[in-house]
């Protein structure tokens, strides 16, 4: 169960969700093939097709190799790690999002204390869906929350739902 679906009031529904887009993924999938697919598997493929490789160099070989594999296992599991800690929701009383998994941020923030909800996208970001949105409380309290997916439909619920709580 999700972070926003455990902590929902009596009555409180969930309108929308959505979470960081793909491409905050994207520095951890080029390291992470990078340590996969070139030096692991071609020091995996070097030792096992050279058959007259002393013992010692085999196996320091095949461990380097094997390293590389686990360490580019890793960062890809850090990547899906940090996309999937962050959860954006909004519900017909409030906006909620949450953000770390060990070490936890959330903003909870009632629709009748939104002012206005500013959405960037670079012209990147409007080709693959996903952008910064700066969500302005009363009193100027203002939150930014970088490369979010379809950030344009999340504004699009807060605002149909501040017209529904008037």
């Amino acid at each position: 169960m999700s972070y926003v679906e455990s902590n929902l009031v009596p009555g409180e529904t969930v309108i929308y969700q959505t979470r960081l887009h793909w491409i905050v993924m994207l520095g951890h999938i080029f390291v992470g093939c990078l340590l996969l697919g070139l030096p692991g598997a071609l020091l995996l493929y070097y030792a096992y097709s050279q058959h007259g490789m002393d013992a010692n160099t085999l196996r320091l070989t095949e461990g380097g190799g094997v390293a590389l594999l686990v360490c580019g296992a890793v960062v890809l599991l850090m990547g899906m790690v940090r996309r999937n800690a962050t959860e954006m929701a909004v519900t017909n009383r409030r906006v909620v999002i949450k953000t770390g998994l060990m070490s936890r941020k959330t903003i909870e923030m009632l629709l009748n204390k939104v002012e206005s909800i500013e959405v960037s996208e670079t012209t990147g970001g409007r080709m693959l869906g996903y952008g910064t949105i700066v969500m302005i409380g009363t009193g100027g309290t203002s939150e930014p929350f970088r490369k979010m997916a379809h950030p344009l439909e999340f504004r699009s619920h807060v605002q149909q739902q501040i017209e529904k709580v008037r």
